[in-house]
């Protein structure tokens, strides 16, 4: 009897062994047919089925081709391309004859940030003598990249010049402006990593460091994602490039060895930043690991300092003080005796808004050569992309609310910005009002593209009827999706030009999640002095992009900017 209950036994598991095997073939079968497929990528499947179907309901039109041949006489010279000097904000006038200095935004502006416009105040109030004239300085808030801007290109130049490091002044003198160093620091600070707590253990652990060299080689591995804010206007930004060149060969930062550990590094740099902001909403989103700041902006914030560690980087950003060449004796002796001045009296005040902390930090690396940062700035935008092609649709809005001057300024800054989107991208052109037509199907950047974009955003770019913003997307989206399969190493981006104000089609909720699902960053643009800049900076903030006010004087050098750092 037991010898039958044991066989019965037997048969049983054997049954079970067999119905466990085959569940775990088909398991097995599952699994492959789902290799390396991440939720990202499951959920991007189902962006990209619904994206399609919101495309098939908006049936665009396609336009007819228009050519216009592209050449020199259509851009600006560079000083034109810069708005007037008068948009950047004089923060202390000294008088008439006051020597005029230009300094960069977190000492020249207000509040904690507002250390050296302090400093010049109270410079004004004393009484001090230069040659036995009372002396007194005008302060004016020029951020250090637009500075050497203006003063190359001759537009502006003022008597001194106060950027946050010296490499400015090297990438200035490069540029064929000779200056006197009149102090190499006039208030101490830091360029620096905030990387969040957890991933600074962890660096430390895995690299036995958490120094410069550690994160570059994390971020090239893929284990650590940071972002930068754009090298060409950014203080940080211009520190991380040089420095991060330099780890890769410091005999030749600009060398082939460099340059293809450079992309390798930028490969896993999920965007490159407009602002600080943008990379601080994205690590509060869980995007970012970490992001480049300065050792003021870190000691002032105590969110900061709760969850993240700083980590310097590169060369001192001791805010040095130079005279431009052709300043005047006189002049320069008041900018001197100002640095003095400062040196005096300011340690206190500085030391209370965030500065003159960490002072034995130096980098291990000598400073680049000014004509090595150029060099470097033209390897970045050579670079930047990491071999891989953009993508990119400019979606642009053609409604009524457009008519007059905001469709102008649409077609005159996107022509002559668009020299700076690099040839080996993809670009195509959208416009909508009520419906939305294809004015340029998507195709490689050459000269026979550009004619047919400028033809098209000069002569079929024409302003009437309602507003549908968000089918204008989703068209953008579908060509962009479309190309990428032919593509699929490219890095996906829509441009939208528009006032923002929206009355007809889809909504942003029709399309937002399939937006973070397919990953594309939605750059916007804002044209018209009642622009919806709250509905357009929505669009921006779902896959980390920015938005960029067009009513201002400079949205030239803006979209020059932009589309350096992203095209």
């Amino acid at each position: 009897m037991a010898s039958n209950k044991n066989g019965a036994l037997g048969r049983v598991v054997f049954a079970g062994a067999l119905v466990l095997v085959f569940v775990l073939a088909l398991g097995g079968i599952w699994a492959l047919r789902n290799w390396n497929k991440s939720d990202r990528v499951i959920d991007a499947e189902d962006a990209s089925r619904t994206i399609t179907n919101l495309y098939n309901r908006i049936d665009p039109e396609t336009a007819a081709p228009i050519k216009e041949a592209v050449d020199a006489s259509d851009m600006l010279a560079e000083a034109d391309e810069l708005p007037d000097i008068d948009t950047c904000e004089v923060t202390v006038f000294g008088g008439e004859g006051a020597p005029e200095l230009w300094a960069s935004g977190e000492k020249s502006g207000s509040g904690t940030d507002g250390w050296m416009r302090e400093m010049a105040e109270a410079y004004n109030r004393s009484g001090r003598t230069v040659d036995g004239e009372v002396a007194s300085i005008t302060l004016r808030k020029v951020s250090s990249g637009l500075s050497v801007d203006y003063i190359a290109s001759g537009k502006a130049v003022p008597a001194g010049y106060s950027p946050s490091n010296m490499l400015w002044v090297r990438l200035l003198n490069a540029r064929g402006v000779s200056t006197t160093t009149v102090t190499e620091r006039t208030v101490g600070n830091l360029a620096g990593i905030a990387l969040s707590n957890d991933k600074r253990d962890w660096l430390a652990s895995e690299y036995g460091s958490t120094g410069l060299s550690a994160i570059v080689s994390a971020v090239t591995e893929g284990e650590l994602v940071v972002g930068y804010t754009n090298p060409n206007t950014s203080a940080a930004g211009l520190n991380l490039l040089a420095a991060a060149l330099d780890y890769f060969d410091q005999a030749n930062p600009v060398s082939s060895e460099a340059l293809s550990g450079f992309a390798a590094f930028q490969s896993n740099i999920p965007f490159v930043a407009m602002t600080t902001q943008q990379m601080r909403d994205a690590a509060q989103r869980g995007s970012l690991d970490g992001f480049v700041t300065e050792l003021q902006v870190y000691n002032l914030d105590a969110d900061l300092q709760r969850n993240y560690a700083f980590l310097p980087f590169g060369w001192r950003h001791d805010n040095p003080l130079v005279a431009i060449e052709g300043t005047s004796e006189h002049d320069q002796a008041i900018l001197a005796d100002f640095a003095a001045f400062c040196a005096e009296e300011g340690g206190s005040l500085a030391k209370e808004y965030g500065f003159d902390q960490m002072d034995t930090y130096q980098s291990e690396s000598q400073m680049p050569e000014g004509s090595t940062l150029v060099r470097e700035l033209e390897a970045y935008k050579e670079n930047k992309d990491a071999g891989s092609a953009v993508i990119a649709v400019f979606v642009c809005d053609v409604s009524g609310s457009m008519v007059g001057e905001p469709i102008q300024t649409l077609q005159s800054s996107l022509v002559n910005s668009m020299r700076y989107i690099g040839k080996g991208n993809y670009v195509g052109l959208v416009s909508f009002n009520g419906d939305v037509t294809i004015n340029v199907p998507i195709a490689k950047f050459d000269m026979n593209q550009q004619a047919l974009f400028k033809g098209a955003v000069t002569k079929g770019l024409r302003a009437a009827g309602n507003t549908a913003t968000i089918d204008g997307v989703i068209v953008g989206a579908k060509m962009i999706q479309d190309a990428l399969v032919e593509h699929p190493d490219a890095k996906p981006m829509l441009f939208v030009l528009s006032d923002g104000q929206q009355n007809a089609g889809h909504s942003l909720r029709d399309i937002e999640d399939a937006l973070v699902g397919l990953r594309i960053p939605v750059y916007t643009i804002a044209y018209g002095s009642d622009a919806d800049i709250v509905s357009l900076k929505a669009i921006s903030a779902i896959n980390e992009a920015t938005t960029i006010n067009a009513s201002t004087d400079d949205i030239i050098y803006q979209l020059k900017s932009l589309f350096n750092a992203n095209m």
